[in-house]
């Protein structure tokens, strides 16, 4: 099982490079839909990534349509706050998954979202004290349900550091 995280044409540089950081925590890939509204050369995309950056496996897709190729039938899930399901309530235990988040300032496309109603996910908030959470914030909180559905696999639950400030 393998979940893949999709960035649907992302414009802040800095959220991006953060996901990097999480897809590079998780092993999972990252997948790049264009146009992006940075280059990712970008200084603060590689500040905000740190030096994970070339740890993580990335590919570009030119847009949408050349994603939906790349897809194929693998479960694709949606993560919009327009949903009715809450993301806490799939089961990710089989399978390879990829979750769609739309770009910061306008989400998903409406078009595609209602011809994919049945595949999209929302986490649950108070709409009347926010438009929408970080989009960074978002893709932790639903990666990290997935893995500890699937009981974290490939993942450290513990580690000994050569200074560990608990010993």
């Amino acid at each position: 099982m393998t979940n893949h995280i999709v960035l649907f044409e992302p414009q802040i540089p800095a959220n991006t490079g953060n996901i990097a950081r999480t897809c590079a925590a998780t092993n999972s890939p990252l997948h790049l839909i264009e146009p992006l509204g940075f280059s990712t050369d970008d200084k603060h995309l590689k500040r905000a990534g740190l030096d994970y950056w070339n740890d993580v496996n990335i590919t570009y897709h030119k847009d949408l349509a050349a994603f939906l190729d790349y897809l194929d039938q693998r479960p694709l899930h949606l993560i919009t706050k327009f949903a009715n399901t809450s993301y806490s309530e799939i089961d990710y235990t089989s399978d390879d998954h990829f979750f769609m988040f739309g770009k910061e300032t306008t989400g998903l496309p409406e078009e595609f979202m209602r011809e994919n109603a049945d595949k999209c996910l929302r986490i649950p908030m108070n709409d009347e004290h926010v438009r929408s959470l970080n989009l960074s914030n978002t893709v932790a909180l639903v990666v990290y349900e997935a893995l500890r559905q699937q009981n974290f696999p490939n993942l450290e639950l513990t580690h000994h550091y050569e200074h560990d400030k608990l010993d």
